[in-house]
């Protein structure tokens, strides 16, 4: 392989000893440069990597000096192997497992009364963020955010009420034999964290490092001391903040370097990308590769459609399934059957666990919350899908689909489909345009408001799946909105 300059300089550094922070925009070849740096070098390495199936493809690609595992694995091998008898338990209802820990009776916050089950369920929830976090011990600041409950004084109390059971199942979980609460693998992770270790190599490669939780963070940023520290990500890929993962390049005490030119596609569609790039105020700009002529335009039929949320994906699957085509949905049905199943009990009178849904008594509530209270005004989208299909034939719908290699088409939510491609891609219409600002322009029409960050990076991953077509479809508004670059700024130049 002839390296481009990016790839020189970032192999430069590399073999200097430098610590170094990569950004590799979508399509730029960094596993394959952080391959080509680890066959350049005799030193002994780690690569951590994001999840098993990439570690598993690293390992063809990296020489036998490298090993290619997941933060879990090294977790597993240190001290997660102890728990293996927890580990294979059989499944208990969270309602079980809350009465071991001594979550015995309902209570009431506000004007809303919370189960032993729902209890049970948040006390569970809150031993997991602790587990993303690099924090020593469980506070009340782990305890998760109900629908519902949104004021700051009724989850005060709530998380009051939650956090000594939540630190009552952590100390559960210490013990190697048996236990009430289920053993998992983010519970291992965080215990061997907690024990400050020390990882045996030269030198460790973070990939997917916009996306690392602080429990790992912690970790790699430890073995500065004895280690070259190389990480490698996309800023403007960091998609998964809501669930923990942090962003942890941009101030990275080491050398800043990038890999700018996208061998995925074309010019065309690297300036599409770098307009969004702009609005998220990423450090990169992309370049395209000339002998790759990704076109912009309509698309009657797509390889994949993505979309910005689940509920947005259930509707694109049930209207191709009425056109006759034959659907998969990237990651399964799982959680859009979970959605209709707590739809159908909230419309048959029956509370509901799920964790998005479970304060609600009736499905009258929850269409009068989603519909006037402010912080539910993202469920509208599944109130109205329920309400005209009915939960029945969206569980028929689900129950359609296929798996990929059978599919015509192929739908995803954007954060399912980060680090996949297709040939030619469609954007779903649920990437709807900022709200207005509640200002008029000179010619008396309505100003839009300003685009969202997360909105913007959420754009750039879902414009950048795409290899010879995209269809902008849902997002084809940013060619009117007022926070889009002027031309010269799309392809980098000022």
């Amino acid at each position: 392989m002839i390296p481009t300059d990016e790839q020189q300089a970032a192999a430069d550094a590399f073999h200097a000893g430098e610590h170094l922070a990569l950004q590799a925009g979508a399509g730029t070849g960094k596993t394959t440069t952080l391959a080509e740096l680890a066959h350049a070098t005799r030193r002994r390495g780690r690569y951590l990597a994001y999840n098993r199936a990439i570690a598993q493809d690293a390992t063809a690609r990296f020489p036998p000096t490298v090993s290619c595992k997941t933060a879990h694995a090294l977790a597993y091998a240190a001290v997660g192997h102890h728990y293996t008898h927890r580990l294979n338990a059989p499944r208990r209802p969270a309602w079980q497992t809350g009465h071991a820990l001594g979550i015995t009776k309902a209570i009431r916050i506000g004007e809303r009364d919370l189960s032993q089950k729902t209890l049970s369920n948040v006390t569970l929830r809150t031993v997991a963020r602790f587990c993303h976090t690099a924090d020593p011990a469980i506070t009340r600041h782990h305890v998760p955010r109900l629908r519902g409950l949104e004021d700051k004084d009724l989850h005060a109390q709530l998380a009051a009420h939650i956090t000594p059971f939540a630190r009552k199942a952590w100390a559960d979980l210490q013990h190697p034999d048996d236990g009430a609460v289920r053993f998992d693998y983010d519970h291992y992770l965080k215990i061997w964290a907690l024990t400050q270790p020390k990882i045996d190599a030269d030198f460790l490669l973070l990939d997917e490092a916009q996306d690392t939780n602080p429990v790992v963070e912690q970790i790699f940023l430890d073995q500065r001391s004895h280690a070259q520290l190389v990480m490698v990500g996309d800023s403007a890929q960091a998609i998964y903040d809501w669930r923990g993962a942090k962003d942890v390049m941009t101030g990275f005490d080491g050398t800043q370097l990038a890999l700018s030119r996208s061998f995925r596609f074309g010019p065309r569609l690297a300036e599409e990308a770098n307009r969004w790039l702009a609005i998220a105020d990423a450090p990169i700009r992309l370049t395209g590769t000339d002998a790759v002529p990704t076109e912009l335009g309509p698309l009657t039929r797509s390889d994949a459609v993505l979309c910005r949320t689940n509920v947005g994906a259930m509707a694109e699957v049930m209207n191709l399934l009425d056109i006759g085509y034959r659907v998969a949905l990237v990651g399964g049905g799982d959680s859009l059957r979970a959605l209709a199943l707590a739809a159908r009990d909230l419309k048959e009178g029956r509370r509901t666990i799920h964790p998005e849904l479970v304060l609600f008594p009736s499905w009258g509530e929850l269409q009068d919350y989603a519909t006037h209270d402010p912080a539910g005004r993202d469920l509208q989208p599944l109130v109205d899908l329920v309400d005209t299909h009915g939960a029945a034939a969206i569980l028929n719908a689900v129950a359609q689909l296929v798996p990929e290699q059978q599919a015509e088409v192929t739908v995803s939510t954007v954060h399912k489909a980060k680090g996949r491609e297709w040939g030619c891609v469609k954007i779903a219409d649920d990437f709807g345009p900022p709200k207005d600002s509640g200002q008029l322009d000179d010619a008396g029409r309505a100003v839009p408001g300003p685009i969202d960050d997360g909105e913007a990076r959420l754009a750039y991953v879902a414009v950048t799946r795409t290899r010879r077509r995209l269809d902008t479809g849902g997002l084809s508004w940013i060619e009117d909105h007022p926070d889009a670059p002027p031309p010269r700024a799309r392809d980098g130049h000022t």
